[in-house]
């Protein structure tokens, strides 16, 4: 996929909740260990992850992506609280979604999703 990404000729970008996500992950693996050699390798994947996501644009939440939000909560749109953050971040940023879980986003209005992964 990531020479798909590159070969597409546009911007690519990922957003703050998917990077919060992956960081999360990461460091719950680092803290979950407590003697310092056994970090080691969680530390060096996270470092890893690190430098990869600071090569795209990082897709902010903010103020115009929270009231999405809320507009499609109001709109009991179905779907887990951090895929609906990503989808309404995608929206506000007129981006188009990159997934394979087509389930739950083909179920917001308005969001462009394609699955290049299957």
């Amino acid at each position: 996929m990531l020479a798909r990404l590159t070969q597409a000729g546009e911007e690519v970008a990922t957003t703050a909740v998917n990077v919060d996500e992956q960081l999360s992950g990461l460091l719950a693996a680092v803290h979950a260990r407590h003697l310092p050699e056994d970090q080691v390798q969680p530390y060096a994947e996270l470092i890893e992850r690190i430098e990869f996501l600071a090569g795209f644009l990082i897709l902010p939440w903010d103020v115009e992506s929270s009231g999405a939000f809320h507009q499609k909560k109001a709109a009991k749109i179905r779907v887990g609280t951090m895929d609906l953050k990503i989808a309404c971040i995608s929206l506000v940023h007129d981006a188009t979604l990159l997934t394979r879980n087509m389930v739950d986003f083909s179920r917001i209005p308005g969001l462009r999703v394609e699955n290049w992964l299957d």
